[in-house]
């Protein structure tokens, strides 16, 4: 049973639903990817229109399928020590948690299949030792919050590394394994991971952060939603803390506590 190949009507369907959902703006070039990505799910329930999987989704009669929808349209692309600077300047400040001797917490707030937060928790673990420390790491797709939970990847994904963190922190797949890396257990165990959605009105109560991480999502959202989620998530960063976003991303219309540290880099005021 081959479905139809999905039509305008059908994309700006999905485009409303995703913007609804989690705040993402698909542009018009994206409707290959829809497409593309959908498609394995009307298979799955022998639907014959993207129309008809998009009324499945939007009964909420399966909030399961409406969670599988979320996952799939959802881009997540990263890998470990993305833009290193952003871990040099950790490094700093969570050596002058140590010197201290306060307690340190950081927030990977888009957190993908996660890389970001295992490379976080690496320099935390190297840098802090047995000082108290809390990572929190959380995203809007269950999907790829099972995926980094297991702290399994292969090991082309793991090149940025450096490698005494890879000696210290990896452990290397053998037989039916090999050519993958594992988190070291210990250090999976220091990250919570959460699903949450950036989008929500109610910000997840997980207390005030010296360092916020979110990081290449602001790039999908409207400029209105993104001034609600920085305000959102600068309710959870304490004075003095820092919020680091994308290379490719500026906050320079939002006004408010923050001071612009260098390109990327934000402090709270």
């Amino acid at each position: 049973m081959t479905a139809e190949p999905i039509s305008d009507r059908e994309f700006t369907q999905f485009q409303r639903f995703i913007y609804e959902v989690a705040g993402i703006t698909l542009a018009p070039g994206k409707k290959a990817l829809v497409s593309g990505r959908l498609a394995k799910r009307l298979a799955h329930h022998k639907l014959t229109s993207y129309g008809a999987y998009f009324n499945m989704i939007a009964s909420g009669q399966s909030p399961a399928e409406t969670q599988t929808a979320v996952d799939l349209l959802t881009t997540n692309e990263t890998y470990f020590f993305r833009e290193s600077k952003h871990f040099d300047l950790l490094r700093k400040l969570a050596a002058e948690a140590l010197s201290q001797r306060r307690p340190f917490r950081v927030w990977s707030a888009a957190c993908s299949t996660g890389e970001e937060p295992y490379s976080i928790a690496m320099v935390l673990d190297d840098v802090l030792g047995g000082q108290e420390w809390e990572l929190y790491a959380s995203d809007i797709s269950t999907r790829v919050l099972a995926a980094a939970r297991t702290g399994h990847y292969v090991r082309e994904r793991t090149s940025h590394i450096p490698p005494a963190y890879l000696k210290r922190y990896c452990l290397r797949g053998v037989a039916e394994q090999d050519g993958t890396l594992l988190v070291e257990k210990s250090l999976r165990q220091r990250v919570q991971f959460h699903q949450v959605n950036l989008n929500s009105p109610t910000p997840p109560k997980f207390g005030q952060f010296d360092v916020i991480f979110l990081r290449n999502v602001l790039i999908y959202f409207s400029p209105s939603t993104k001034h609600e989620v920085v305000g959102r998530l600068l309710g959870a960063l304490r004075p003095g803390g820092h919020l680091l976003i994308g290379h490719s991303e500026s906050l320079h219309d939002m006004g408010g506590p923050l001071q612009v540290l260098a390109p990327s880099v934000y402090r709270k005021v």
